[in-house]
């Protein structure tokens, strides 16, 4: 078969013409995504944001779940979750349950860097796209495994969701207020965190593969990218044997360190060392605070954090939080408003930093997308590609695998890209 050798890697040769391609840190790698809904595609999609040729590898009967399922949809079939993982990659439906579905996948894993997965464990192996298959097709591939518990232990086999994750992580028991029902993180924690540790693995894998020129193996769970999250709380833990507790919007190694309440609501804000300790005192005009014993320490305040929130707030509440904000960034204090989505997404400094940006997309025209989440200097990302459509680049692909249109006929006949 026809592989195209890149600086990196294989790279197909359409690649080469897409925008700005070539100026990317990660162009000339191929990474196949066999993944669906979130860890695996956002992973993906950040090594495509840096220039990877992603190819999507979708089920023939509808594709990544997330295209269907996440329900906020505008014109076409696929939802705005699916839309916002899932730009700069190409979409191939191969049906990998089928042995003619094998064959082209593992004529694509020939050529392939970079292979990302979220299976059930044990599913690849039986579907024969196992490390330990692949790795006999191309010895240099890394392959990450991204699933709710790793690979092995006694809970290898529960189903990978970061509500679960972040239960049996024990984030969820430190998360609301002290009285309150349980609650989780209000974003996926465990997803997003799984795949940033994934993609970490994985451009360690590969620079390393620069040496050795041996491809491996990653194992990323849910459950230990949650864990991972708990610094504050397991090391206060492992320190005083006290099992850590719910501290609603408090810190565990300062205070005052949350939100507070003002004339018209609440705002955040940080006094978490002694000098910035008395610049709130002094702006407040409260020198009492200063003279009072339970609060001279930061271990004082943190052991008497309710009472001193308190006495706070019986100044904060004569005036509104904007002006709070002002007063206390003034003299150095970190403080901030309590913005929603749409404050958060419109505002000038959002608007500075690209937070969002508009797509071109094939069936909604215009859509809405979240901006890239880190800037590089010399070589800025691009939307090289936006999110695919279902099977939109098959003929592409085989195309660039070199395979006949007859092959490609009798492979179809065969079920290799139909349920």
């Amino acid at each position: 078969m026809g592989a195209h050798q890149g600086q990196h890697g294989h790279r197909p040769e359409g690649a080469a013409s897409e925008p700005n391609a070539t100026s990317l840190p990660l162009c000339g790698i191929r990474v196949l995504d066999v993944s669906q809904v979130m860890a695996g595609p956002f992973c993906s999609m950040l090594l495509g944001d840096m220039g990877a040729d992603v190819i999507k590898i979708e089920p023939p009967d509808g594709g990544d779940q997330t295209r269907r399922a996440m329900g906020f949809k505008l014109k076409g079939a696929d939802s705005l979750g699916f839309i916002n993982m899932n730009r700069n990659k190409r979409s191939m439906v191969i049906n990998l349950k089928s042995e003619a579905g094998r064959r082209v996948f593992y004529r694509l894993v020939e050529t392939a860097d970079i292979l990302v997965e979220n299976y059930r464990p044990g599913a690849t192996k039986r579907l024969g796209v196992d490390y330990g298959t692949l790795s006999k097709i191309n010895p240099r591939l890394i392959y990450a495994s991204i699933s709710g518990f790793g690979q092995t232990g006694p809970w290898a086999q529960r189903p990978g969701f970061d509500l679960i994750a972040q239960a049996m992580a024990g984030v969820m028991s430190i998360t609301g207020h002290p009285d309150g029902l349980p609650a989780k993180a209000g974003v996926p924690v465990a997803d997003i965190g799984c795949s940033l540790f994934a993609l970490y693995a994985i451009l360690s894998a590969y620079i390393g593969r620069q040496s050795s020129n041996q491809g491996q193996y990653i194992d990323a769970s849910l459950f230990e990218a949650a864990i991972a999250f708990a610094i504050w709380d397991i090391s206060e833990f492992w320190g005083t044997g006290v099992i850590p507790q719910k501290l609603g919007t408090g810190n565990r190694m300062s205070a005052p360190y949350q939100a507070v309440r003002a004339s018209d609501g609440y705002f955040v804000m940080g006094a978490n060392n002694d000098k910035l300790w008395r610049a709130l005192c002094n702006v407040m005009n409260r020198p009492d605070l200063l003279d009072n014993p339970r609060y001279a320490t930061i271990s004082d305040r943190l052991a008497n954090r309710i009472a001193l929130i308190e006495d706070l707030e019986t100044t904060f509440i004569t005036r509104p939080m904007e002006k709070w904000v002002d007063v206390l960034l003034g003299v150095g204090i970190p403080a901030g408003p309590i913005y929603n989505y749409e404050q958060a997404l419109d505002n000038e400094h959002a608007r500075h930093r690209n937070v969002s940006m508009e797509i071109d997309h094939p069936v909604e025209g215009r859509v809405k997308s979240i901006g890239f989440p880190v800037k590089l200097s010399g070589t800025p990302q691009k939307v090289r590609l936006p999110p695919p459509l279902l099977g939109q680049h098959t003929g592409e692909v085989l195309a660039e695998l070199d395979i006949p249109q007859d092959e490609i006929d009798a492979l179809n006949k065969e079920g290799a890209f139909t349920a």
